[in-house]
């Protein structure tokens, strides 16, 4: 399945030289996947309500323990097909921003980090 590229700073859709939506490419298309799982909030995914991550519920105004958020990162991370592993490296909760870094392997054998 193709993913349609986002501008990594502004994380919107992007065109190609052609005036086309861009796609991503692996490696580099897994690492985005990731990253969007990671952002999506449980429920927003109307085709899918099991997807992202339990914010309004567990998450943002609770304080959990980190465990638990990273566990749901690594299960979000695993909804990517290509993904064979996942393990977060950081995470931070700060001013009720959630942010950290994810490295995940790819069915090709190549691990990626990803932030969020």
């Amino acid at each position: 399945m193709k993913t349609l590229l986002l501008d990594r700073s502004v994380w919107d859709l992007v065109l190609d030289a052609n005036g086309n939506w861009a796609c991503a490419t692996e490696p580099y298309q897994i690492a985005q996947d990731v990253a969007s799982a990671i952002r999506t909030f449980r429920g927003e995914c109307f085709y899918d309500t099991t997807l992202g991550l339990p914010y309004w519920s567990n998450i943002l105004g609770q304080l959990p323990p980190a465990s638990f958020i990273q566990s749901e990162i690594v299960r979000a991370a695993f909804t990517v097909p290509a993904v064979t592993a996942a393990s977060v490296t950081s995470l931070s909760l700060d001013n009720r921003q959630l942010s950290g870094q994810v490295d995940v392997t790819g069915t090709d054998g190549t691990t990626q980090t990803v932030a969020f």
